[in-house]
């Protein structure tokens, strides 16, 4: 499966969620993740400028805002 990570150049809380996905695919998980850096596009910037880190994708679609667990971005990746 596919999900975007919405991130920015020194956004530790987007650091810590990309660790969280590199756990998830290192335990098996079949994510592909595409990091989209908002910084170089002013809609960007206005949708996730300050819900960022935000993953988007999953089985469903949608997205995931931080404040999230390493157990809800898994369920919702896998969420059917």
């Amino acid at each position: 499966m596919k999900a975007r990570l919405y991130t920015t150049l020194g956004c530790h809380l987007c650091e810590e969620a990309a660790a969280m996905l590199g756990r998830l695919a290192a335990a098996g998980l079949p994510v592909e993740v595409e990091a989209v850096d908002i910084a170089g596009s002013e809609q960007l910037l206005a949708d996730y400028g300050v819900r960022i880190p935000v993953v988007a994708g999953g089985r469903k679609g949608g997205e995931l805002a931080w404040p999230f667990s390493l157990e809800e971005l898994r369920a919702f990746l896998e969420a059917a």
